[in-house]
């Protein structure tokens, strides 16, 4: 398990920390470029699910580095345990992540017209094609949002305004497997378990560990080579 938090970044973090303490609201830009760096490196640690409680011992900790105080603990004694608290933290996300998961998708699956497939994805067709079904090794083009299945949008072409390309052998086996149900001008909702998504490590901090993705995807063309 990799460690998060090497010298560096601790001091950058620290410093980022000692501002957010004090509760001030970025007015300069310059104050608004730190308050972003804090937002930033932040998310890094996403996978240790701090509670209220722990994060006022983070920002104890990084008050007395940036302000070069005696640490209270040894710290390199403790590089271990930081490891194995992140592996703890990420294992409690995790199973938790797939109880929802398991559930959103089973509720999913009664919907009107939704199908599941043996690797658990749920199928839920929005608009019928009317064009050609891709195979595996088509390339496709493709607007898309994505969802965790509390509704936060991880990713969306829509928002950037632009449709994506990409062969369906080179994303999640949800993908691979969902868009070779669709027919081009067609609207679909794939259910994807982290099993056929970015599984028990998912993509922190987007995407939480064992995490059910959603996914509302056009298909508009096959493209050919």
């Amino acid at each position: 398990m990799r460690v998060i938090v090497p010298c560096v970044f601790a001091a950058l973090f620290a410093s980022a920390s000692v501002a957010v303490a004090a509760g001030p609201e970025p007015k300069s830009e310059e104050q608004k470029t730190f308050y972003a760096i804090g937002v930033l490196l932040s998310g890094n640690l996403s996978t240790f699910n701090l509670s209220k409680s722990d994060l006022e011992m983070v920002k104890a900790g990084l008050s007395d580095g940036v302000l070069n105080q005696k640490p209270k603990v040894d710290v390199n004694a403790y590089r271990p345990k930081i490891q194995e608290l992140q592996k703890t933290r990420m294992a409690s996300v995790m199973q938790r992540q797939k109880q929802a998961g398991a559930a959103y998708a089973e509720k999913t699956a009664g919907q009107k017209g939704a199908s599941r497939t043996a690797s658990g994805m749920v199928y839920v067709p929005l608009k019928p094609g009317s064009g050609a079904s891709p195979a595996a090794t088509d390339q496709v083009k493709v607007h898309y949002k994505g969802t965790l299945i509390d509704g936060k949008v991880f990713d969306s072409s829509i928002e950037r305004g632009e449709p994506v390309t990409f062969g369906l052998n080179q994303v999640i086996r949800c993908w691979t497997e969902g868009l070779q149900l669709m027919k081009v001008g067609g609207k679909s909702r794939l259910v994807c378990p982290s099993d056929i998504a970015y599984g028990d490590t998912g993509r922190p901090p987007v995407i939480p560990p064992g995490a059910t993705l959603v996914f509302e995807v056009d298909l508009l063309d096959i493209v050919k080579p």
